[in-house]
């Protein structure tokens, strides 16, 4: 039954049916093929999938993130990073991954980063003379922050799904984050040094001074945020309802970008955002019930310590098939998949579940700037009005530098369980 499951899924996927959909119908055909369970089985999972308090965080955080772009706190974001690092050669492309960040610590979305900040610099880089390709794929990248960064959609996802502390998780995504950011402002840095590009990225700039004056309520949103989570004074599930208020608050009456029309319009973009989400959690809790009931995760456990004989060689082999399913599955749905799966196999090795967390989120988030299903190239596609073939060739630095920060993060666990032990033991 599991081998027929999983084969009718891998089908569905090659026949591109939608992940939630295809993870499904498989569930559906298992349940059918089982003559001990009744169909109620399936609506019961489905509830039980979704009915976890901090579920409650991904819809918020999905609204916070649009309401961002609309209210014109990203605009602001993006006015501040280019007066801090706008002066240097290369500085705006530097400036891409520095407000990426940023607003990374509020969205939780790659997807919504991209839009939200993409609209506004890969025109800006364009215009300056930066290769339309190369502004498309920087901001593909940089917008992977917006699921290391904390917080994160993937991680809630993660930490829902193994029963992990939301909490600790969002902090040990800080030094890996932190990480990345250097790691690309360094590359793009040398790329336009080495390529000419960027002369003139300070034309036009505004003081330091008086962008953080312009700015200062959009920045102070992530410090509210992050401070408030790690500070004790609310949970990551009410920070996102938070962060929702804040917007709302700082968009209609200080900034006055938000009214009814762009409010119901940014309303209706979550709406359908979170439900595409909440169909895969709910359709993967029955597939990842039918194979718990089956015993895969003990057979799955045994057959991996046996095939990989320490540590070093099972997170190897454990980031490649990672990244391999992420360039053909959904963030989400591998994870919610995937994580239960394999954290109980990492446990054996003494890995520790936030670590293990940060490493499958991010490995999996190489895959939304991946081909052929990559989804934060076609939203930085849709933005630059080019096709998905000519960003592969300018990708692929961006993708070896990811790479390289995924074995640092893999093999060195103190830069994600530093922070995380300081607060929590």
């Amino acid at each position: 039954m599991t081998q027929l499951m999983v084969l009718t899924m891998l089908v569905f996927f090659g026949l591109t049916v939608p992940v939630a959909v295809a993870i499904g119908l498989a569930s559906i055909l298992g349940v059918g093929l089982d003559g001990h369970m009744t169909w109620l089985v399936i609506v019961q999972q489905l509830y039980a999938a979704m009915d976890k308090y901090p579920l409650v965080a991904v819809p918020f955080f999905i609204l916070a993130g649009n309401l961002m772009e609309a209210g014109g706190i990203s605009d602001r974001m993006v006015e501040f990073a280019k007066s801090v690092v706008g002066g240097v050669q290369g500085g705006l492309a530097c400036s891409c991954v520095l407000t990426c960040m940023i607003f990374a610590a509020v969205a939780g979305s790659s997807v919504a980063t991209t839009f939200a900040v993409g609209a506004i610099l890969i025109p800006a880089m364009v215009k300056v003379g930066y290769p339309t390709p190369f502004a498309a794929s920087l901001q593909a990248t940089a917008a992977e922050l917006g699921v290391i960064i904390p917080p994160s959609i993937p991680m809630i996802l993660y930490a829902v799904s193994t029963d992990t502390s939301v909490g600790e998780i969002f902090i040990a995504g800080i030094g890996p984050g932190l990480l990345l950011v250097l790691a690309l402002m360094g590359y793009v840095w040398l790329h336009a040094r080495r390529h000419g590009l960027g002369k003139h990225d300070g034309d036009g700039r505004l003081p330091l001074w008086a962008s953080f004056k312009r700015a200062w309520l959009a920045l102070l949103m992530p410090v509210i945020i992050l401070g408030g989570i790690y500070g004790g004074i609310f949970t990551p599930t009410e920070a996102s309802a938070v962060a929702v208020v804040y917007a709302l608050f700082v968009g209609i009456f200080v900034y006055r970008d938000l009214n009814l029309v762009t409010i119901s319009r940014t309303f209706r973009r979550s709406v359908v955002s979170t439900a595409i989400i909440m169909f895969i959690i709910a359709n993967a809790g029955v597939f990842g019930f039918l194979l718990n009931r089956a015993g895969v995760p003990m057979a799955l456990g045994s057959w991996l310590g046996q095939v990989f004989s320490s540590e070093i060689t099972f997170l190897l082999g454990i980031n490649v098939a990672l990244f391999f399913i992420g360039m053909f599955i959904e963030t989400s749905a591998s994870i919610v998949v995937l994580a239960p799966l394999l954290l109980p196999v990492a446990l054996q090795f003494g890995i520790d579940p936030s670590h293990f967390g940060v490493i499958m989120v991010v490995n999996l988030a190489l895959g939304m700037v991946t081909p052929p299903f990559g989804v934060n190239l076609f939203a930085a596609c849709t933005v630059a009005n080019i096709s998905m073939e000519k960003l592969v060739r300018p990708l692929l630095p961006f993708v070896a530098v990811v790479m390289g920060c995924l074995l640092v993060i893999t093999y060195w666990p103190d830069l994600s369980l530093y922070f995380r032990d300081l607060v929590y033991r």
